[in-house]
């Protein structure tokens, strides 16, 4: 009898490298030492061009570029490659995170039937303990957050957008990303309406990944503006207002 094909693996991975390949290098070679068994593919989309540092290399799962003619916002660049997964989950990445073990297949052997959005806890350089949940995202929340005595919350409102492990059913029925937030403020948005379409955000509690952060918002005035802007969008938005009803 002929060997059955082995069963597809069940993730497609999208990075987005702003002149970032020598970040993506190193997650790359973990992704494959670590997680190479559930990787279907990686769409790696170039939004500027760069140096080609990952010429000649070869991984355990195949790495489908997409170079843009001109640059895409965050949304706009996860939501085209999106139209190229073919698999239940669809792993939304920045290249600057990082694994010391394997995250992936535990955190899909965790996924309840009603969670729409999966995450790792965080860690972020110099801490000794992963990032704290994060709370509804109010003016009142960011002040707040900055006083002693300041309580997290134990179950996520939102999952930063570093890194959110999607059924691809669930990313489909909400369309992706909304774009018009550009850069900062869409993963709010569609955690907010994943919640309102009925679905969980689940966390791995026993799941850590790192994140080698690049905080430019804090070094450049156009990041800034960026994150500003977009602050304001999602509290004129009508699924922020949706959500906090929700959350009251």
């Amino acid at each position: 009898m002929p060997t059955p094909p082995s069963p597809r693996p069940p993730i497609t991975i999208s990075i987005v490298s702003h002149g970032q390949l020598a970040l993506v290098l190193p997650l790359l070679e973990q992704l494959d030492r670590h997680s190479r068994e559930v990787i279907d593919k990686v769409l790696l989309t170039l939004n500027i061009p760069e140096p080609d540092v990952l010429a000649g290399r070869n991984w355990g799962f195949e790495v489908e570029r997409i170079e843009n003619a001109s640059p895409k916002g965050f949304g706009a660049n996860h939501n085209q490659a999106f139209e190229r997964c073919g698999t239940p989950w669809f792993l939304v990445l920045n290249p600057d995170i990082r694994f010391d073990s394997d995250v992936l297949t535990p955190l899909l052997a965790q996924a309840a039937a009603d969670a729409g959005l999966l995450t790792p806890r965080i860690l972020e350089p110099g801490k000794a303990e992963p990032e704290p949940h994060r709370a509804m995202l109010t003016p009142l929340e960011i002040v707040g957050r900055k006083k002693p005595g300041y309580v997290r919350p134990t179950v996520p409102a939102w999952i930063p957008g570093l890194f959110m492990l999607f059924r691809s059913e669930v990313y489909r029925q909400l369309g992706g990303f909304d774009e018009k937030f550009f850069m900062y403020g869409e993963d709010f948005d569609i955690c907010a309406r994943t919640r309102l379409a009925g679905w969980k955000l689940q966390v791995g509690e026993d799941l850590v990944a790192r994140h080698d952060a690049q905080r430019e918002s804090h070094r450049s005035k156009k990041y800034l503006y960026w994150h500003v802007t977009s602050l304001l969008k999602v509290w004129l938005s009508g699924s922020f207002w949706r959500y906090w009803r929700l959350r009251s």
